[in-house]
């Protein structure tokens, strides 16, 4: 475990400097990239919470050797929502619509006890990356979506891992106090997206 930790908080430092040139890049003055936008994008706090919660959930939620599965599920139907989003497809009440899937993964959370079917919960976290993708693609910038969707894959990629990191340290070191704690982080986010639902 102390291996692991290592190499994930060293994981995490690099991410985090790539992260951090990237946004410097992008506040040069000299023109911001297709990547570097990507990059930021998902800094916005509706992006951010989701993911995070995706990741938390996953390792609170699935068998220890399925907790990827709702990472992945998440960037694929991410990038896929994305790819509609930058064609113009959109849905009516998009924002007020990813500001709802943030309150649902933090009822997720706080239900985690309940143990929902894998299946359903991987659709939910699926039905809800297509939405925020489709809010990435219609920010496509007109130097191309390869390269802007590979910069907000990459901050997509290490926001889940910094979910599962979390979900994995108050398995490991709040064992007798994971469920409460768990369940008190998804009322907080379930709270913080009724917060941005209503500031639409």
């Amino acid at each position: 475990m102390k291996s692991f930790c290592h190499k994930s908080i060293r994981s995490i430092g690099i991410g985090a400097l790539a992260l951090a040139a990237g946004l410097a890049q992008a506040h040069t003055g000299h023109g911001t990239s297709g990547f570097a936008e990507g990059l930021i994008h998902p800094f916005g706090l509706d992006h951010l919470l989701a993911m995070l919660a995706v990741g938390i959930w996953s390792v609170s939620a699935l068998p220890a050797n399925k907790a990827w599965w709702g990472p992945a599920a998440f960037m694929l139907f991410l990038i896929f929502g994305a790819a509609l989003g930058a064609t113009g497809l959109t849905v009516p009440f998009l924002e007020h619509l990813i500001s709802l899937s943030v309150v649902l993964f933090g009822a997720m959370l706080v239900l985690t006890r309940q143990k929902l079917p894998i299946p359903l919960g991987l659709g939910m976290v699926a039905l809800a990356a297509s939405l925020h993708g489709l809010a990435h693609g219609a920010e496509t910038p007109e130097n191309g979506f390869a390269t802007y969707a590979a910069g907000f894959l990459l901050t997509s990629a290490a926001l889940h891992f910094g979910g599962v990191i979390t979900g994995l340290f108050i398995r490991r070191f709040l064992t007798r106090r994971t469920t409460w704690v768990i369940s008190a982080v998804g009322a907080l986010f379930g709270g913080a997206g009724f917060y941005l639902f209503s500031q639409l």
